[in-house]
């Protein structure tokens, strides 16, 4: 009897070992509290590599505050109300959906695309993710609810739009990833191409690769990790990889990535470009960290993306 006593003892401390890693890398890696947020706050991502832009996104910060908008939401798959706002270059233009990286807003990460969309003469939807800024949740999921989240947005922009309006999916970072999760599905005949800028190829390699760059052993660490995405996110952190889906995809994908990025590696861009069997373009700026090729060279990205466009004979 004090045998199975003992044994149960060690169950119950294994359990909650078990079960409370988990929650700390569920916590520190998936969830998102609720928000407050301070509309005279102008949010630039932290660290020294921004500051060399840090004018340059302020002002677009601003002058995006001041351009006519409409406030839009959708209802997500799993009931969450998503927001987004929409600017308008030209009524019957084609519309970039824009989505921000992990952690980010739509505001901070998107501003200068903004312009860059009006530069083309596109409209342009920015939406906040899950989790994220204006938008409803509280667990992030590297891509694999926000995937269908795209999808929604998409069925809402052609129902708003019309059917015959062209759209091109655009993320940076997460966002980047999110659109090349949602290129593996079956996206309606009015996506024309995507942008993906500085995304991972696998939740497991970038979640890895993050817990290496801060001393802490990966491999013992990771199996936690997944299961508090399990047990206390509820979603599959391994449901689909960017690199597996975009296998699947069936539009032409421009790819943007800094060489310096110290947060995600560029070799990841090119994994998901290798893995692309559409047509492609992959588009290295050296010297350059994360999220940072459109500001750090703008000449350079608009002439990328106007060769790329008309590769793929795309132009409005």
């Amino acid at each position: 009897m004090m045998f199975i006593q003992i044994l149960l003892i060690i169950f119950l401390i294994l359990t909650f070992l078990f079960l409370g890693t988990s929650f700390i890398c569920f916590l520190l890696t998936f969830y998102s509290p609720k928000r407050k947020i301070n509309p005279e706050k102008l949010d630039i991502p932290d660290g020294e590599i921004y500051e060399p832009y840090r004018p340059q996104m302020e002002k677009w910060i601003l002058d995006t505050r001041n351009l006519p908008c409409i406030n839009c939401e959708i209802k997500s798959f799993d009931g969450l109300t998503l927001r987004g706002k929409y600017f308008e270059y030209e009524k019957g233009a084609p519309i970039e959906l824009m989505l921000h990286g992990y952690r980010g807003t739509s505001e901070r990460d998107l501003s200068g695309g903004v312009f860059r969309c009006f530069h083309l003469k596109r409209n342009v939807l920015i939406v906040d993710q899950r989790g994220c800024a204006y938008s409803d949740g509280n667990v992030i999921t590297f891509g694999v609810n926000e995937s269908k989240d795209c999808l929604s947005w998409i069925n809402f922009i052609i129902e708003t739009f019309g059917k015959d309006v062209k759209i091109i999916l655009t993320g940076i970072s997460m966002g980047a990833s999110t659109v090349i999760m949602a290129s593996g599905m079956d996206l309606p005949e009015n996506v024309v191409h995507i942008l993906a800028d500085c995304g991972f190829s696998s939740q497991k390699d970038i979640i890895k690769k993050v817990i290496k760059q801060i001393k802490l052993p990966a491999n013992l660490l990771y199996p936690f990790v997944k299961a508090g995405a399990k047990i206390f996110g509820h979603f599959n952190l391994e449901e689909i990889s960017p690199v597996e889906a975009i296998k699947k995809c069936k539009v032409p994908v421009i790819f943007f990535h800094g060489t310096s990025d110290d947060f995600v590696p560029w070799e990841m861009s090119k994994i998901n470009y290798e893995a692309c069997p559409t047509h492609k373009k992959l588009v290295l700026m050296p010297d350059l960290g994360h999220g940072l090729c459109f500001p750090g060279k703008m000449d350079e990205y608009y002439k990328a993306l106007n060769e790329f466009m008309d590769e793929i004979k795309f132009r409005y």
